[in-house]
Parts: C-alpha cells; structure tokens; sequence
C-alpha cells in the first residue's frame, strides 16, 4: 500500500467516482441533446430531468450516509486518543473547534498531537494548516 501524505490523502471509489458518474453524465448530455435536437422534445426532458435527479440523490447519499457516520467514529477516536496521551477529557474544549480541525488533527502521530492541539486552540489555524502542520503524517487508509 502506497505511503500515505498530505498530497496524496484524497480517496476514490473506482465504481463509483469513474465508472458510475461518468455514465450517468454520458446519459445526460445524451438526454439533454435529443431534448433540444428531436421533435420528442417532451419525453427527452423529462428524461433529463430524471438523470440529473438520479445524479443529486446518488452523490448527497453517498456522501450521507457514509461521512456521517465516520465523522462520529473520528470524534470519538480524538476523545479517546487525547485522554489516552493527556488524561484529561478532550470534549472540555471540543466545542471551540470545528469539524474541520478536528478532522485533520487524527492524521497527527500521538507525540504531535497534543501540542498541536495546543497550537490550533491559540491560534485557529484551519483544517488545512493543521494538516500542513504534521511533520509525521498518520495514515487513515480506512476511511471513506
């Protein structure tokens, strides 16, 4: 398995992001030009309309489902992880940082990671930084 870093963290689903989508766009704009180039005007439209519904409702519950679910499980690994390192409860200070931050702290090792909690509570460096900030990136090659 390839190292993971900050460059290269992004994940694809093959079936998803390069099989499924490209059809479905295929589809429309197959749709849309026999909507604007056939005398069935009507049936082509309302086919269009059916491929960009089937294209919204498949990419917001792809996203949904899964990212609702894993954002529940990174919250609860960071409580655990900080507690483990500091003793100290991390939901005493959780509400002062976004989703954001608090997701690109789990890629921070265990030595890294409470002084960069640290940091990010006084400074209020973004997800971005955070991220840029790791000097030892901690993989998550299981996340959706």
């Amino acid at each position: 398995m390839k190292i993971q870093t900050y460059y290269n963290h992004i994940r694809f689903y093959t079936p998803h992001h390069f099989i499924y989508y490209p059809v479905l766009i295929l589809f429309l704009v197959a749709s849309v030009y026999l909507a604007i180039t056939t005398e069935d005007h009507l049936i082509w439209g309302f086919i269009s309309v059916a491929f960009v519904f089937l294209f919204a409702v498949a990419y917001m519950l792809r996203q949904h489902y899964a990212l609702t679910l894993q954002n529940r499980i990174v919250r609860l690994e960071m409580r655990y992880r900080y507690f483990t390192l500091t003793g100290k409860r991390f939901e005493e200070f959780e509400y002062k940082l976004t989703d954001d931050q608090i997701f690109a702290l789990r890629f921070a090792p265990d030595n890294e990671l409470v002084p960069l909690v640290e940091d990010v509570l006084k400074n209020n460096l973004t997800g971005n930084a955070i991220k840029k900030a790791i000097v030892h990136w901690k993989a998550d090659y299981h996340r959706v």
